[in-house]
């Protein structure tokens, strides 16, 4: 064949396969023998071929023979779908009122096909390009973003720095989330990574490509080239793939906007692949048949065979990504198992020609190394005129033994299916039986079996009633507790109205009955019976059924266990059927879960990758890569009650290790890693790339070392100002003196208002209710009314703030004690009695209404009984409230020194604000702050502390030396042990931190003085007890009124969210 030929070929299969596409989305049915026999019927015409689907109650015509028995041709063989499960049923578009409808599919078929003609680009490339344009729009408006929004870089470059050893991110440059979650994958092949990296073009098109995929996969390659290498040696901590992404851009054209499944990116990504290493494999291997790496790698091949009216067949077909239905099937296998079993088969292992049942299976003769199966969790809601995500749960294993599947085990395989089909069916039986134990009885209502033996035995059992159940119950009151005339007798309801009281009689006595309240009692009144019992039963018929009663039940009992024992033994075989060795001789472990969170329309997507070298899991989401575990894998990934599961497994060979292996020197035989991976080019590339990034490291320390100079100047003049306004008996503030507290905070934090503030703000507040209850109150206007309807009103704004949803920064506890309430649901009357006490001030008297209302109050507080309200469990939550609120203010100042670089002064304020608000945190949720944020800038101060020592004692200088030790010893190493009590991963980090810098200088050369305090310095530093030794007193608390304390907690919180965690 020449190449001209070949290429003809090739277009015109993708050409079948297209029309093959349009078909499927729109008629809905994914039979590919049935579409590829309507394309035939209409010779290639769409409209007909949308007719001859859509025909109402039309019957399947026969197949072509031939067209079932030919062979696919290699070039069509990625496009395969196999081991469709999904609804052949043809989807009935026609009728009266779909004319409309029929004529729009028609011309939508028409112009796609012209398109087709015109062009020569697919639908399925164009989607693509629809993609890949909105991820290039979104983020060229992304530039245009301020740098606090999501996808920005933070301009410190420390922020953006790698840490040793850690795997590189992919910056989301635009909904391309899907990009980064395939590549990584990928690239964590390291076979996949190597042939990407030391792939050269071929020579003869170094200068001039000569076709369009030649103009398309060459410069895409050259980028993905770029892409793995800063992946594998760059400085940064995440790196843009957007050059990568506008290749593929650049390779379609599309004028319109439409969401692409990511397998169809998959899919197309290695076919991309494909040809640019078949143009270099045809050029190393001239007059020989080529190998494509990226074929040996991804794609494998598997044998269907068949039987058509009953004629038997055998096909080999190739497959790259291998697509598994989810809905109905609990796990992988029997997806797989569903997959490789199409129509009926029974006359598969039959000799009968005759046979009209159709059906085939698949018989998989040669797995790829990479072997990628595709979970279909998105079908079409006919009803909605929508697709829809299916989140059912699907189990999936870490390890999948394939033997079963292929070929060779064909007969054996047989056998066990065989086997199970009759495990199942006599389970099935079993399970019927046993419902039938469990579920009792004809009517709507079932129960167990043995507890209606039960039941009935309880019933002859109980103490006989003579009577009618009506006559025990006192008729003097009547159901709901009100009083009236007795219910009738029997006796008295025979003998009519002549029985009733005459007129004029007097009253009979009534006494009060207890009322019952069915929904507020939980017991019934004394004088009912507690159940039923039968009225008559002899001692000889009584132990009769009594022994009948427990024979029954023994043998009911007995029944149920045999059964459930059978159910878990056959359950235990099939199990086990595929256990033995001889089945276990393909494993395939997990190598990579792409997990898509969201529904069928909009989502996001990331992957778990193992990392074999390490043994564990890891999360790659985009920028961030963080450790994992198989746990948190299965919690995202088996999907079934909550919006995120796997769309796609990528298990890997594990009997051929070179897939994960990592490269070596073959000179001195160390293994390869960063640079000493990559080819020259790619080599001096990174290195560009990173003298870049260090290039930006430097000029942001040199900027940040500026403003530190600028800022510390202007320090001192203001404090020489200050020295000179003070009397020479200023406190001390060295902080090396060990008798030194923590100096006093600046002068801002010592104003002091006025002690009328808070009142004067709460009796605003109050006043304000006033006035909207009089306003809202135009009919009561007693000082009563009006103080009921104040108080509602005041509760109803603060129950508002206490539900509201608010950002960190605005605390509404703050601003009223009752929110706070509220938020931790103190008792009502906590909550009445604060309102009361609020408009029982005596400042609350601008006019005589407000007077009124006050003394209401007033009288109210002092009609309350020492019973109705405990005063103690009153003075307790108040208390706590105090206490919240001096927690705040120890957190709030904290933070504002730290923000200041005073990491010396703000230490102590973040340390107890830490310590009261765990204390708070114990009774509840709401009684305090964030525990995290708290903890957070604490270890980060003690850090800062211990990084300023440890710089000071590398200086050598005595005074600095003597310094750096002073701050390790009276504040970093007492505080250690309460970073070491709670047991946090983060604190026990910054410990080790801590530790290990000091312990670096053990194999330094110094001065003997500087190796003799170190010596005696460490056993403080390193000592693991958890024990509080020592430690400062807490700062004293300026008094804040609450719109100070409001402003300013605001203020500092809202600079959290401008500022860098680390506080650089």
């Amino acid at each position: 064949m020449t190449v001209e030929q070949n290429v003809l070929q090739q277009h015109s299969q993708k050409h079948q396969q297209t029309l093959l596409n349009q078909l499927r989305e729109v008629t809905g049915t994914t039979d590919v023998q049935l579409l590829q026999q309507a394309l035939q019927v209409s010779n290639g015409d769409l409209v007909e071929a949308v007719a001859f689907l859509t025909e109402k109650n039309a019957k399947v015509p026969q197949q072509d023979e031939a067209t079932y028995y030919q062979t696919t041709q290699v070039g069509n063989d990625r496009y395969i779908s196999v081991g469709s499960q999904a609804d052949t049923n043809v989807i009935d578009l026609t009728g009266d009122d779909k004319d409309d409808l029929q004529r729009a599919i028609a011309l939508s078929l028409e112009e796609s096909s012209r398109a087709f003609r015109e062009t020569g680009i697919t639908d399925e490339e164009q989607a693509i390009s629809r993609v890949l344009e909105a991820s290039i729009a979104e983020n060229k408006a992304s530039l245009k973003r301020t740098h606090t929004e999501v996808w920005s870089d933070s301009p410190n470059p420390h922020d953006r720095k790698r840490m040793e050893n850690c795997p590189v991110g992919l910056k989301n440059v635009g909904n391309t989330c899907w990009f980064s979650a395939v590549i990584q994958s990928l690239f964590n092949l390291l076979e996949f990574q190597r042939l990407v990296l030391h792939y050269s073009p071929p020579a003869r098109v170094q200068d001039l490509p000569r076709n369009q995929k030649e103009h398309r996969n060459l410069p895409f390659m050259q980028e993905l080239r770029n892409l793995f290498s800063l992946m594998v040696g760059s400085k940064r901590k995440y790196v843009d793939p957007s050059r990568a992404v506008e290749i593929l851009k650049d390779a379609f054209k599309s004028s319109e906007s439409q969401q692409q499944d990511v397998s169809e990116f998959t899919h197309k990504l290695l076919d991309w692949l494909e040809d640019a290493f078949q143009m270099k494999a045809e050029e190393d291997r001239e007059g020989e048949k080529p190998k494509n790496p990226m074929v040996e790698l991804f794609y494998g091949r598997f044998l269907a065979v068949g039987v058509l009216e009953g004629k038997k067949f055998e096909n080999t077909e190739m497959f790259g990504q291998y697509p598994l239905q989810v809905n109905g099937f609990k796990d992988l296998h029997e997806c797989l198992e569903a997959a490789m079993i199409e129509g009926e088969i029974e006359s598969l292992h039959s000799s009968a020609e005759n046979s009209a049942k159709s059906g085939q299976e698949h018989w998989f003769t040669e797995l790829p190394p990479v072997l990628t199966f595709e979970l279909s969790r998105f079908e079409f809601n006919q009803a909605l005129g929508r697709p829809e995500k299916i989140h059912n749960k699907l189990e999936f294993p870490s390890m999948l033994y394939m033997d079963r599947y292929m070929d060779r085990n064909r007969e054996i395989t047989r056998i066990k299916r065989e086997e199970i089909r009759r495990l199942k069916e006599h389970l099935t039986l079993l399970q019927q039986r046993l419902e039938r134990y469990l579920s009792y009885g004809s009517g709507p209502k079932r129960f167990p079996l043995a507890d209606v033996l039960q039941y009935a035995m309880e019933f002859a059992s109980s103490k006989p009633v003579c009577t009618s159940p009506v006559e025990d119950i006192d008729t003097s009151a009547p159901p709901g507790g009100t009083m009236g005339q007795p219910l009738p007798t029997s006796s008295t309801a025979e003998q009519g109205p002549s029985s009733l009281p005459p007129e004029g009689s007097a009253p009979m006595t009534q006494q009060r009955v207890p009322i019952h309240k069915p929904f507020t009692q939980s017991r019934l009144p004394p004088d009912l019976p507690m159940h039923p019992a039968p009225r008559h039963i002899t001692d000889e018929e009584l132990r009769v059924l009594e022994g009948c009663l427990h024979r029954w039940r023994s043998e009911v009992e007995n029944d149920t266990r045999d059964l459930q024992g059978s159910i878990s033994r056959i359950h235990r075989t099939i199990e086990l059927m595929y256990s033995d060795k001889s089945m276990m001789q393909v494993p395939y472990r997990l190598h990579a879960v792409l997990v898509h969170e969201g529904q069928a329309n909009a989502g996001h997507y990331w992957a778990y990758i193992y990392d074999p070298h390490q043994h564990r899991w890891m999360k790659y989401n985009d920028i961030s890569v963080t450790k994992s575990s198989w746990e948190e894998l299965v919690r995202d990934s088996f999907g079934g009650y909550r919006n995120a599961s796997a769309y796609c497994l990528m298990y890997i060979n594990d009997k051929k290790p070179f897939l994960i292996e990592e490269e070596f020197d073959k000179e001195t035989g160390q293994m390869l890693s960063g640079l000493d991976k990559l080819p020259p080019d790619l080599k001096a590339y990174v290195t560009e790339d990173n003298g870049l990034f260090d290039k930006e490291v430097e000029e942001w320390d040199t900027l940040q070392a500026r403003k530190a100079q600028q800022e510390k100047l202007a320090l001192a003049a203001a404090a020489e100002t200050s020295a000179a306004m003070k009397s020479p008996q200023a406190m001390n503030t060295d902080p090396g003196s060990p008798n030194n507290s923590v100096p006093l905070p600046d002068p801002e934090y010592m104003e002091q208002p006025s002690p009328t503030d808070d009142s004067k703000h709460l009796q605003e507040d109050t006043e304000r209710a006033i006035s909207k209850a009089v306003a809202e109150q135009q009919e009561e206007r007693s000082p009563e009314g009006l103080l009921s309807a104040a108080i509602k009103v005041e509760y109803t704004r603060l129950l508002r703030f206490a539900q509201e949803d608010t950002a960190l920064e605005n605390d509404y506890r703050l601003q009223h004690v009752i929110v706070y309430f509220i938020q931790n649901q103190a008792p009502k009357k906590i909550l009445e009695r604060t309102l009361l006490m609020q408009f029982a001030d005596r400042n609350l008297g601008f006019d005589e209404r407000c007077k009124s209302i006050m003394k209401v109050a007033r009288a109210k507080l002092d009609l309350i009984k020492p019973e109705e309200v405990n005063m103690e469990e009153y003075e307790m939550w108040h208390q706590d409230y105090r206490n919240f609120r001096e927690t705040t203010i120890f957190l709030m100042i904290g933070l504002e020194l730290f923000q200041k670089k005073s990491f010396v002064e703000a230490l102590m304020y973040l340390i107890y604000s830490y310590q009261y608000n765990r204390e708070l945190l114990v009774k509840g949720l709401y009684r305090g702050h964030d525990e995290e944020l708290i903890g957070h800038y604490r270890r980060e101060c003690l850090l800062k502390l211990n990084d300023n020592a440890a710089g000071m004692f590398e200086s050598g200088e005595e005074p600095e030396v003597s310094k750096g030790l002073s701050i390790m010893n009276e504040l970093v190493v007492p505080c250690i042990p309460l970073l070491l009590v709670h047991d946090t991963e983060k604190d026990l980090l910054a410990v080790e931190d801590m530790r290990n810098r000091w312990c670096s200088y053990l194999g330094q050369e110094m001065e003997p003085n500087l190796q003799e305090k170190l010596t005696d310095f460490l056993p403080k530093l390193l000592d693991c007890s958890t024990e509080i030794k020592s430690f400062h007193d807490p700062p004293k608390l300026p008094t804040y009124s609450t719109l100070e304390l409001v402003e300013r907690y605001s203020r500092v919180m809202a600079s959290l969210s401008r500022v860098p965690a680390d506080g650089r």
